[in-house]
């Protein structure tokens, strides 16, 4: 098992497209009831754009003279008499085409036009000028570029053209917009031919790149390309974007666009959709920029892929490589949650089956019945690529032949192999000479067993192949989504309803179980099924088509893109939803700070102070950050408090000698107070027996988990897991942590609290907002207050002054549980105080993301941070830079 973590899902059977687009009305009704901002736009972002644009005509470029004769004799002379002329319109620009590639994703997001405004955004490929000619993008003016956008935005695809597409209904053209992205050639080219294509590609495909590259590959040299596309793309969505957009980004060329897309646009909802594969955490690890680009994918709201696995893989990568956490349904990356689920693409179904019947078909489907007549046929189409597995399948229909001699001379394989963007010579010789062999050893005078035609084939033929079949065998070695197979579905239906093989590593498997499925390196299995295949009795072939016809046809690309508004929508308001916390305004800090007359410091230690370590122990507190203490807590109107998880030894090993500090223990159990040297046990009254059943659960978690251990303070005991692998450690947490709230919660005054890499109990009436409650009333006159943290601990501090930032202009308190404790003891009243602080002297503070979900105000990025803006208060510049 790769995860313990399961991704959200939503069963593909369940799937219809009415109901989803009621869905999708109905949360869009409630977000705007709610006074939520929807545009109504789907922006989506795709590597191409899905036109071809030839430049006819180049603005400030003079067309060449016409060529003079060559004798004088080519020249008569004619006198004309002068006719009137009349106002002739200048040629377009711009002529524009329709781009092949990527059907069932562009029917699918036109299809949305029938309910939303459609925007897509991509790269405008290599400019040609119209005799072919390729020219730098930079030498297109801008009054050029500008006539462009004019000439796609009146473009619409025609219906009668042969080879299109994406043809389709004229509304639908009508409501969809093309955002051009111009790029420079180096790094256009650089990005895709380089870093996609010969890093990323072969990767999530489980091959490495020196495994395909011809000459010594560097898996980064073209990363930096790779970045300043995905930057170009970023600041296009950015100059195009409105509020309530809805934007998807599509596929591996883009996983650094959402990371990007957040630090310009921080509340947009973002989905990214990876149609590739994404491979296990093993395969993914070996990738040098594989932070990088996790972060840039965890930028979205919502990653969305394939199949089930591929987002397992991809939760594993997060938790495994870099170390971060799960949340409910998706990823935490310093506050920010990234949904995790998967839908896979269907075909546009309805476009297929009438293409299925054009009038040019018939007669190139007759003639391959003619011609093959009395033979079993078998098709593939396939790209020549190396996961495409065509060598499998060739050396699989090679032992066809041997073990099942019977149809030597009773069955073909038709195989064409289309050109690949990254055609490997040495793959095709491959493919050559393995045909060549086979046609040799088991071919004669009348019997040819392998037809390879290695050509782009039209859209008849390819049709006519797949409708006169009686068998079709795909066998990719890895694939995200492969059109052919349920294109032959819909083409079968008219004919013999043949039975399909079908690779097991695709991501369409899981939902065409009716196929015959097999493992394309055992040569032998697949053999068997190519046999089982064209032996198999009309009954079962009826049966298996008829399901597989319903998945193909219920399951379509319009279905996927309603899915994935559906998904988006349903981000919106949730936990995955980005809460913009400000950055911390140092400016309005250093004005209030100057005017109060006293002032609150409430600091966490792990992660405010010093960053988050893998060992507890070396967690030291750097020169700037004991520098600023000190200063701060030099000054008379200053009141410094340390509020931490840990015990009072550490605090007093790395803090102790800063005497005007206060400190507060193990989440409030314990307290020191500035200038004193005595800890007051806030717990001393409390009934501490729980703790040795607490420690014996643990034991028995820590004995079954590698690298865990047990912290035990004198007011709460932890049991960390951070040096444990990743997915157990976290498994055994949420065992423990159920184990713990279902048999000890309920019966004991305690509280079970998940940490970093941690699970916690301790008494219930004790937490760090007890203490800030605490430091509060017995300084009811202070008028500024400064309180930082970074964690879900932290949030119980930030929810005690979550009442004193609204505009009330005399908050009263009234004494917490802690101060009531020990005033039962001591016989001391405790009357409500009146509390000189006013909303904007409040500075709640989040070490984080500035999309964190939290109750602080203001947020800072990095602990360095928070020490650069307490030494800016007192006026020193930061002394160490790394601090």
């Amino acid at each position: 098992m790769d995860s313990f973590n399961e991704p959200t899902h939503a069963p593909l059977g369940d799937l219809n497209i009415d109901d989803v687009r009621a869905e999708v009305r109905r949360l869009e009704a409630e977000h705007q009831s709610k006074g939520m901002k929807l545009s109504g736009r789907i922006v989506h972002v795709c590597h191409y754009l899905p036109v071809v644009a030839t430049l006819t005509s180049r603005t400030g470029v003079l067309s060449p003279p016409q060529t003079p004769p060559t004798k004088p004799a080519d020249v008569s002379i004619t006198i004309e008499t002068p006719t009137p002329t009349t106002a002739v319109d200048p040629p377009p620009k711009w002529s524009i085409a329709p781009r092949h590639g990527h059907a069932a994703m562009i029917s699918g997001i036109r299809s949305l036009a029938e309910t939303h405004q459609q925007v897509i955004v991509g790269w405008t490929g290599d400019i040609v000028v119209g005799h072919g000619e390729k020219i730098p993008s930079d030498s297109v003016s801008s009054e050029d570029r500008a006539a462009l956008q004019g000439a796609i935005a009146t473009y619409k695809p025609h219906e009668d053209e042969e080879e299109n597409e994406h043809a389709g209904d004229a509304a639908a053209h009508a409501k969809t917009t093309y955002v051009p992205v111009w790029q420079d050639d180096k790094v256009a080219h650089g990005h895709y031919d380089g870093y996609c294509k010969t890093t990323l590609w072969p990767l999530f495909h489980y091959l490495l790149w020196q495994d395909v590259a011809t000459e010594y590959a560097s898996a980064d040299e073209h990363y930096g390309d790779y970045e300043a596309a995905n930057e170009s793309y970023a600041a296009r969505i950015a100059d195009i974007y409105q509020p309530g957009d809805l934007i998807w980004v599509h596929d591996y060329h883009l996983m650094l666009v959402p990371r990007l897309l957040r630090q310009r646009i921080p509340d947009a909802v973002v989905g990214l959709f990876v149609h590739t594969p994404f491979p296990s955490s093993e395969v993914f690890r070996c990738l040098p920029r594989r932070k990088e680009i996790l972060d840039g994918m965890l930028g979205a709201n919502l990653v969305c892929f394939q199949t089930y696995s591929y987002s397992r893989h991809f939760i594993s990568s997060c938790i495994r490589v870099c170390g971060y956490e799960t949340a409910a349904r998706g990823i935490d990356n310093q506050g920010h949650i990234t949904a995790v689920s998967h839908t896979p693409v269907g075909v546009d179904a309805e476009r297929i089956a009438r293409d299925v019947l054009r009038p040019g078909i018939q007669p190139k489907l007759a003639a391959l019945r003619s011609l093959y007549e009395g033979k079993k046929i078998i098709v593939g189409r396939d790209k020549l690529d190396v996961v495409k597995g065509v060598v499998q399948k060739l050396r699989a229909f090679e032992k066809l032949l041997h073990d099942y001699p019977e149809w030597i001379g009773n069955v073909v394989m038709i195989q064409v192999t289309s050109p690949a963007l990254s055609d490997s010579l040495k793959l095709e010789r491959q493919v050559s000479e393995l045909v060549a062999h086979i046609n040799g050893e088991y071919g004669s005078l009348d019997f040819i067993p392998v037809h390879h035609y290695h050509q782009t084939i039209k859209k008849d033929e390819f049709y006519a192949l797949l409708s006169v079949a009686d068998l079709a065998v795909i066998t990719p070695l890895r694939d995200g989504m492969n059109t052919t197979s349920m294109e032959f579905v819909i083409a079968q239906e008219r004919t013999k309803k043949a039975p399909l093989v079908l690779s097991e590593f695709m991501g369409i498997s899981n939902n065409m179980q009716e196929a015959l499925q097999i493992n394309p390196w055992n040569l032998g299995d697949v053999a068997a099924a190519m046999n089982r295949g064209l032996l198999m009795p009309e009954t079962e072939r009826r049966a298996r088509h008829e399901q597989l016809h319903k998945m193909v046809t219920r399951h379509t690309s319009s279905t996927w893109a309603a899915e994935l508004v559906r998904m988006l929508l349903s981000q919106i308001g949730s936990e995955n939803t980005a809460h913009q916390t400000p950055f911390l305004a140092r400016d309005k800090l250093r004005d209030l700070y100057k005017r109060a007359k006293k002032r609150l410091f409430l600091f966490d230690y792990d992660g405010t102070l010093t960053p988050i370590v893998k060992m507890p122990s070396m967690a030291v507190p750097s020169q700037a950050t004991l520098e600023a203490l000190q200063k701060l807590s030099e000054d008379p109107r200053n009141l410094v408090f340390i509020i931490s998880g840990r015990d009072g030894e550490f605090l007093e090993q790395h803090l102790g000698h800063l005497t005007n500090v206060g400190m507060s223990a193990e989440h409030g159990g314990f307290m020191r107070e500035p200038g004193s040297k005595e800890w007051q046990n806030l717990t001393k009254e409390l009934d501490m027996s729980w703790m040795t059943e607490v420690e014996e659960i643990f034991r028995y978690y820590t004995e079954r988990t590698t690298g865990s251990h047990i912290e035990i303070k004198k007011s709460s005991i932890t049991w960390h897991y951070r040096a444990s692998d990743p997915e157990w450690g976290l498994f055994q947490c949420r065992q423990c942590q159920d184990l713990l709230e279902n048999n000890l919660a309920h019966k004991r005054p305690i509280e079970v609290l998940v940490g970093k890499k941690n699970l916690e109990v301790r008494p219930i009436a004790v937490n760090k907002g007890e203490i800030v409650k605490r430091i509060l009333y017995h300084n009811p006159d202070a008028e500024f207050i400064f309180c930082a943290g970074d964690d879900k601990t932290d949030e119980d501090m930030f929810r005690a002054l979550v009442p004193y930032t609204s505009n009330i202009s005399k908050p009263v308190m009234t004494a917490p549980v802690s101060v009531n404790l020990l005033a039962g003891k001591t016989g001391q009243r405790t009357p409500p105080k009146t509390l000189a602080i006013s909303p904007e002297g409040v500075f709640s503070t989040a070490v984080g993301a500035s999309s964190k979900k939290t109750l602080a105000q203001w947020h800072v990025t990095t602990p360095q941070e928070v020490v650069e803006s307490m030494l800016d208060l007192v006026n020193l510049p930061p002394s160490d830079p790394k601090l």
